[in-house]
């Protein structure tokens, strides 16, 4: 990825219209061109396997959560003899917490609301110590953890995306991104390692600035550290430390993607844009991808979604004119199972991948049974199908996804839901 691209697909923006060719033909053109110049350009060669796992032995944090799950009872009389217990999990920022303070042999564990009192197995508020709950830690296995609903069918915030102008595939957000941190067009971290060290402390301030906006101080800053950890490392460790941290169940993902999602809603422009200088410096790591370097061809990906009758209509206007394209402005989760995608929502979104750049995140998050794989910003979507399925109750919506790689295929975009 280089940030010439950014400049001249930003500068052309206004010439918009033309549909591009969808043929095979051009497809695989398009194929070979990017891939022996763009990211080639960037990374270089991948190292097959080097993903399989963090460097774990020089952050026991990142490991606390692959055998160790803390719960705290969640029935309205959690001291009732005759009340059946129930469980919540912990998000896994205050899991890392929790089982840090356990590890470390500390007497509580400090979260933003509550605190752990380890020997007495409660939960205590911060503000009032009459309330208490119950907690416990569970061993498990990795491939035992539950899945999570919310990161695969949450909405946007924003559905008021109309017709807007034609973006090329490095993301609006990344663009302001770098000119907010004054990068010359070819200091992609990936690219110039002597810039890793500044974007680090620029990415954990960030964080910790959006953790206090939403009273989740605390999380921040373990993110922050976990980040920090990572500083005089190479752009392949800290990528990995950044994948590892968006796959965490925290505030920082739905953050993050809920500014992204609003790129081309000129009702929000302002939002979207006052938080590149606290998100755009993680953003832009997690975006400079160096291990998936080729483009991602003939696979199908599957994500649930919760959509009502006038959202599930307008992918059906957008079937009807193929003319019309889409684009995830936002990191897109989705998963390469079908069945654990159709466990969530009323919707199933089937999206066939023609080209794209996607990151398969299996292999380091917590969550490997979700067999996550995140769809990067700038992708853009066709709709070619939309139909009810009686016997599962649920609308099937049919997507093509393919890479828009530069200002010379104007496209006409829709911008509608961006999934997450």
């Amino acid at each position: 990825r280089t940030f010439g691209t950014v400049e001249r697909s930003s500068h052309e923006r206004r010439q918009v219209t033309t549909i591009v060719d969808r043929s095979t033909n051009s497809t695989q053109r398009e194929l070979a061109t990017i891939e022996s110049s763009s990211r080639n350009e960037q990374c270089g060669s991948r190292n097959p396997g080097s993903l399989a796992c963090i460097n774990r032995e020089t952050n026991s944090k990142l490991s606390s959560i692959k055998c160790v799950e803390w719960m705290w009872q969640s029935n309205p009389n959690v001291f009732s003899n005759s009340e059946p217990a129930e469980w919540n999990h912990y998000s896994d920022v205050e899991n890392l917490i929790i089982e840090g303070a356990y590890s470390n042999g500390e007497s509580k564990a400090v979260l933003d609301e509550y605190y752990i009192d380890f020997k007495a197995n409660l939960q205590i508020s911060n503000t009032d110590e009459y309330k208490q709950r119950p907690v416990k830690r569970l061993v498990r296995k990795r491939e035992d953890k539950h899945l999570r609903e919310q990161r695969f069918v949450d909405l946007p915030v924003s559905t008021g995306r109309s017709f807007s102008d034609a973006y090329g595939w490095v993301p609006p957000f990344v663009i302001e991104a770098r000119k907010y941190l004054k990068l010359e067009v070819k200091d992609l971290p990936s690219r110039n390692p002597k810039v890793i060290p500044m974007l680090i402390d620029k990415a954990a301030d960030g964080i910790i600035q959006e953790s206090k906006h939403i009273g989740k101080d605390n999380e921040g800053k373990e993110l922050a550290n976990m980040l920090k950890e990572q500083k005089n490392q190479g752009i392949q460790e800290v990528w990995k430390c950044c994948a590892f941290i968006y796959s965490l169940e925290s505030f920082l993902y739905k953050t993050l993607n809920a500014a992204m999602r609003l790129v081309g809603d000129e009702y929000h422009d302002y939002v979207w844009r006052s938080k590149v200088h606290t998100l755009g410096p993680f953003c832009l790591f997690l975006w400079d991808d160096p291990y998936n370097s080729k483009l991602t061809t003939n696979k199908t990906l599957y994500r649930g979604a919760n959509l009502n009758d006038e959202q599930i209509a307008r992918y059906e206007e957008m079937s009807r004119d193929r003319s019309i394209l889409g684009s995830f402005q936002a990191f897109t989760s989705s998963s390469r199972n079908r069945t654990k995608a159709e466990e969530f929502g009323n919707t199933l979104f089937i999206m066939e991948i023609l080209i794209a750049f996607t990151a398969d995140l299996s292999n380091i998050t917590e969550y490997p049974n979700e067999e996550e794989e995140l769809i990067t910003p700038g992708v853009c979507f066709q709709v070619t199908k939309v139909q009810f399925d009686r016997k599962m109750k649920k609308s099937l919506i049919y997507l093509k996804l393919r890479q828009r790689f530069s200002s010379k295929q104007n496209i006409h975009l829709y911008f509608w839901e961006s999934l997450s």
